[in-house]
């Protein structure tokens, strides 16, 4: 073991004699101002349901959108938040966590405007490029922000606020695609605002986030790698309500900065393939293929209103993320994943039987155009299955809230040590969103050469890869320090 091995691991934040976390209460507004980011990001992400309905509806001379430019209305801010995540880790390391955030607030801001002053589909689209990038950067800050000013017993819970904040940003990989045959209704203000004034709505949770996150410390492990004891000490203060006698450790590798030479060493790459597998196996767990069919499905079931097929999965999937937030800190990150992927596992199988035994109904060729209306009548005696159907969807937005949506963000806030975290999550953030954007664009290929009942066996076979790679590869963290965590990468 090195010296700067041992200067890494070493608690940056230690309570004398190893006493106890303090339990200030200003760390949960601190983590509340953070996780307003991912607020913005899921209003952006969500924006297009009722925005592009409206848009494809308008008459000449008003803006308009056609079937190809909806599509990329959609799709584009996830290329956006590609950039973003590339963006955020070198800011995080350079500019600080609490300074990234308040700059992500200019391209919401800064997007938001432009949609709202658009005169042509050039400005709607640059703007959503521009919250794409935004959402990019909050989607990699703020799980990093949250988790390094938190104390174990509670940063789990905090940690999925991310998540709770942004039910949204679980569906991105579809939404680009989904959003033209959404209802109006599935954000609740788009009911009653046109989509000039939803955008302008949009500007208010990042404006809120700025004024509030101007009042709210910088990390204290951000600022003993920059030499700044006094300013570590006065946000230990703030946050966690005592000034208690840490010592500032001597830092070494922790100002190397990243070197493709350091992925020799366990702690850097160990946490590197499993950052970058969790965010692979979330995105190809199956949650793309459940909500393209949400709608479909409640059609099926002879619901009056298929457009319910949004608000109920909107509820379930804020319901079981608060219940995996509540339950974190003392089920574990581990067993909520591996729990997670066995319901994916049964939910997506059970899909797939559902297509193949109805596979005379619902018509394939309504996934060629995926942003062409779906019109069909359920086969005589299929309603019966369409209720499985349905219980299997509720069952596996569940399942993925509890752990496939939440806990990948955690972990990747976690499991780097302080010197590669800038690139890492970046990285991480990277593959997240690109898979995102991979998986909306081929998914009507998809489907058109394995069928749907093919596709959720498919999603059902990475599920299990999941579950075989929590068990293998993913370490617990809860209870644990950051520094405890890449101790234990580190083999000591």
């Amino acid at each position: 073991m090195t010296p700067g091995d041992q200067e890494e691991t070493q608690p940056l934040l230690r309570p004398p004699g190893g006493s106890s976390a303090p339990r200030g209460r200003r760390v949960f507004l601190a983590a509340f101002a953070a996780a307003l980011g991912p607020l913005s990001f899921g209003f952006a992400l969500g924006y297009s349901s009722p925005a592009i309905p409206s848009l494809r509806r308008a008459a000449p001379p008003a803006l308009r959108l056609d079937d190809a430019a909806a599509s990329w209305f959609g799709a584009i801010v996830t290329l956006g938040a590609a950039a973003g995540g590339v963006l955020g880790g070198w800011l995080v390391d350079r500019a600080g966590r609490k300074l990234s955030l308040l700059l992500c607030a200019v391209p919401f801001v800064a997007g938001f405007t432009v949609i709202t002053a658009a005169q042509n589909v050039w400005m709607l689209l640059g703007g959503r490029l521009l919250t794409g990038l935004a959402c990019g950067i909050a989607s990699l800050v703020a799980p990093v922000y949250i988790s390094e000013i938190a104390y174990p017993e509670v940063r789990g819970l905090l940690g999925s606020c991310v998540q709770l904040m942004s039910p949204a940003s679980s569906l991105a990989a579809l939404q680009g695609q989904q959003y033209a045959k959404a209802p109006a209704q599935t954000l609740t203000f788009g009911w009653v605002l046109k989509w000039r004034w939803l955008a302008v709505l949009g500007c208010v949770p990042p404006s809120f986030m700025l004024l509030l996150m101007c009042c709210m410390p910088e990390t204290p492990r951000f600022l003993l790698t920059q030499h700044k004891r006094q300013e570590a000490m006065a946000a230990m203060q703030f946050l966690w309500g005592s000034e208690q006698g840490w010592e500032e450790p001597p830092v070494g590798a922790e100002h190397q900065g990243f070197h493709l030479a350091q992925l020799r060493r366990p702690g850097v790459y160990k946490p590197f393939i499993i950052g970058i597998s969790l965010m692979a196996f979330q995105q190809l767990s199956g949650i793309n293929a459940v909500m393209f069919y949400a709608e479909t499905i409640f059609e099926e079931a002879k619901f009056k209103d298929s457009s319910l097929a949004s608000v109920i999965v909107g509820i379930i999937q804020v319901l079981f993320t608060a219940v995996a937030a509540l339950v974190m800190d003392r089920a574990g990150r581990r067993l909520l994943l591996a729990l997670s992927g066995v319901v994916m596992v049964f939910s997506t199988s059970a899909f797939g039987a559902y297509f193949k035994l109805t596979q005379g109904g619902p018509s394939n060729s309504s996934h060629v155009d995926l942003l062409a209306p779906v019109s069909m009548e359920p086969a005589s005696g299929s309603v019966g299955l369409a209720w499985l159907a349905v219980g299997s969807m509720c069952l596996f937005i569940a399942g993925f809230a509890v752990g496939w949506g939440p806990i990948p963000w955690l972990l990747m806030s976690e499991i780097f040590p302080l010197h590669v975290k800038g690139v890492a999550t970046g990285v991480c953030v990277l593959t997240n969103w690109f898979m995102a954007f991979l998986v909306t664009k081929e998914f009507s290929s998809l489907m058109e050469v394995l069928r749907p009942y093919g596709a959720f066996w498919l999603a059902a076979a990475f599920c299990i890869f999941s579950v075989l790679f929590t068990l293998a590869c993913v370490p617990e963290t809860k209870g644990k320090t950051l520094e405890q965590i890449t101790a234990h990468f580190e083999g000591r």
